[in-house]
C-alpha cells in the first residue's frame, strides 16, 4: 500500500465514523475519488482516472447502470450500502485488485460478463470492430463462421454472436479455468445455440473453416511482464507473457491460420506493446494496423489471400 502521509486522509477514520460520515451516493463518490488518487492506483482495466474509477466502483456496488439519472447523487444510501462501499474502496487499495474482479463483471462492446481470476479483464479495442460488425471487410454479408481464439472469459466470441445474430462462434482457449467462465457467460447471454467453448491448444481441437478468426492471445514481451504494475499480477500469466519479444503464440497464429480460414476469411490479432517486435520479425508482411476511435493500438488484420502470399515468413 503507497505510503499516506495525508494527516486528513479518512482511512485512519475507524469504519463506523467513516459510514457515519458518507450519506449520500456524492459523499461516496468524492470520498472514494480522493482516497484512490492518494493511494497512487493504476487504472487500466476498463477506466482511466481516480473520478472513473470511483465511480465505476459505487455504481456496481449499488447495482446502478452507467447512464443513471444525475439525480440519484443526492439520494441517502442505507447503512449496508454504505458498508458495501466502504469495503470495496478499502479492498481495491489494500489489496491492489483490479476492480471488475472485486465487482465480479466487467463490460466490453455495452455487454455485462462475468470475470475473476480465471481470465484477463476485458479491454480490448476490438470491441469497436464487433460493434461495428466488421464491416470493412464485410460490408454486405457477415461472417457465418467466427472463431474467437485465446477466448479467455468468452467476451469477443459472445459479443459479436450477439451484435451479428445469424454468425456461430466458437471460443477456443487452452485454459480449463477460462473456459469455465467462458460457459457462464455463454448462459448468462443465452447464445448457447450458438456459441461453443472449445479446449484447445490454439487450432489443434478445433477442426473445419472459419470467415473470421479474432485472437487476443498472450503477447507481453519479459520487459513489460517484468514491470507491470500490482493490479496486473492478479490476471492470470498464462494469459499474459509470450517469450522474450511478447511474439511466441502470435508466431503460432500465423503459421496455423491460414489453414482455418475460409477463401473470403480475415484474421485479426491484438499484440499491444509487442506490434514494433512483430513488424521487425516480418518486416516484408503487410500487415494492416488499425485504428479506433476510442483508443487503443497493436492490432492487426490479413487477409486470408495475404497469408497465402507470406505463407513462406511465417513457416
Amino acid at each position: 500500500m503507497a505510503a499516506r502521509n495525508n494527516s486528513f486522509s479518512t482511512l485512519i477514520l475507524p469504519d463506523t465514523e467513516l459510514r457515519d460520515g458518507l450519506v449520500t451516493l456524492r459523499d461516496c463518490l468524492r470520498w472514494a475519488a480522493s482516497e484512490f488518487h492518494l493511494a497512487g492506483l493504476f487504472y487500466g482495466h476498463g477506466t482511466e482516472s481516480a473520478w472513473d474509477e470511483a465511480v465505476a466502483l459505487t455504481l456496481g456496488a449499488l447495482h446502478l447502470p452507467w447512464n443513471v439519472d444525475p439525480g440519484v447523487l443526492e439520494a441517502r444510501l442505507l447503512h449496508m450500502e454504505r458498508t458495501r462501499i466502504v469495503a470495496l474502496v478499502r479492498a481495491r487499495i489494500e489489496t491492489r485488485r483490479p476492480l471488475p474482479y472485486l465487482l465480479g463483471e466487467a463490460f466490453f462492446a455495452g455487454y455485462p460478463f462475468d470475470v475473476d481470476e480465471r481470465v484477463l479483464i476485458p479491454r480490448s479495442p476490438i470491441a469497436e470492430l464487433i460493434e461495428h460488425g466488421f464491416a470493412a471487410w464485410f460490408p454486405e454479408e457477415p461472417p457465418a463462421r467466427v472463431l474467437d481464439l485465446c477466448a479467455g472469459s468468452g467476451c469477443i466470441g459472445i459479443a459479436t454472436a450477439l451484435y451479428l445474430p445469424t454468425c456461430e462462434v466458437d471460443l477456443g482457449d487452452i485454459s480449463q479455468e477460462a473456459l469455465a467462465v467462458a460457459r457462464q457467460n455463454i448462459t448468462r447471454h443465452d447464445v448457447g445455440e450458438r456459441v461453443r467453448a472449445v479446449e484447445s491448444d490454439l487450432f489443434a481441437a478445433l477442426p473445419g473453416c472459419y470467415d473470421l478468426v479474432v485472437s487476443n492471445p498472450p503477447y507481453v514481451d519479459v520487459r513489460d511482464l517484468a514491470t507491470m504494475p500490482a493490479e496486473f499480477r492478479h490476471e492470470p500469466a498464462l494469459a499474459l507473457g509470450a517469450g522474450s519479444d511478447g511474439l511466441d503464440i502470435v508466431r503460432r497464429i500465423l503459421r496455423e491460420a491460414r489453414k482455418h480460414l475460409t477463401e473470403r476469411g480475415v484474421l485479426i490479432v491484438e499484440v499491444g506493446n509487442s506490434d514494433h517486435h512483430l513488424e521487425t520479425a516480418f518486416p516484408e508482411v503487410p500487415f494492416l494496423w488499425l485504428e479506433f476511435e476510442r483508443g487503443g493500438q497493436g492490432v492487426f488484420a490479413l487477409t486470408a489471400d495475404e497469408l497465402d502470399a507470406h505463407a513462406a515468413s511465417f513457416a
